[in-house]
């Protein structure tokens, strides 16, 4: 495929999911940003219905940033559990706390050098909150959803999200970055699932050099002539 016809799929797959998705935003829930950090890190491999149950409590017991500096580690922990690698997110978020309070006035930091300094916070972290905190854009958030529909999609080869980051940014003009990974998440959670994907109800099919080749269709007899 040459240049321009690979060009000319990038913009229709852009098209495409901002017609399907016009309103795709960050589906946590929070009051500040603050709370959006700790939800964000609370969403490792977590599913973001789980982090906003868990999160609709938490929120109520600790409303400050100063309440999560004196938390007691295991108490958090419990309070935590439900989202999975509860010890991990604890450390990160009890110590993230620490460091915005002495470092940052109380502040969640504005930059990507800034934000890389909290624990528990790599580029997917700092580009979510960021741009939603801020609307600052400093690149694309990588999840699970967006590194998988961007390996099907035939726009990255890689497995690294930062990798792949690189491969999108590369592809698609800045002022689409912030939208296009809500718009790549709500495609692969309506859609292109993980293990069961929809390609015949697609609106990105013919653009996308995997469609129709998972089971679901490849084990579809095809009709004798």
């Amino acid at each position: 495929m040459g240049r321009i016809d690979e060009k000319e799929r990038i913009k229709k797959i852009s098209r495409r999911l901002a017609k399907t998705y016009p309103d795709a935003k960050i589906a946590l829930r929070y009051k500040n940003n603050w709370e959006l950090l700790v939800a964000v890190i609370l969403s490792a491999q977590c599913t973001d219905k789980k982090v906003n149950e868990v999160t609709a409590r938490l929120f109520k017991k600790y409303r400050t940033l100063e309440d999560y500096v004196r938390a007691k580690p295991k108490e958090f922990e419990k309070d935590i559990r439900a989202t999975g690698f509860f010890r991990a997110k604890t450390r990160a978020i009890l110590a993230t706390a620490k460091i915005i309070e002495e470092k940052f006035n109380g502040r969640v930091p504005k930059t990507m050098d800034e934000m890389l300094l909290l624990r528990g916070v790599a580029r997917k972290t700092a580009n979510v909150v960021l741009g939603n905190a801020y609307g600052v854009v400093e690149g694309i958030a990588v999840d699970t959803h967006v590194r998988r529909l961007s390996n099907r999609l035939g726009l990255s080869k890689h497995s690294d999200p930062v990798k792949i980051e690189q491969d999108l940014m590369k592809l698609f003009p800045r002022k689409e970055w912030f939208s296009l990974t809500y718009r790549l998440i709500n495609h692969g959670r309506a859609i292109c699932t993980a293990k069961d994907p929809r390609c015949d109800l697609c609106p990105i099919a013919k653009s996308c050099p995997s469609a129709f080749s998972f089971p679901r269709f490849t084990q579809i007899k095809k009709p004798r002539a």
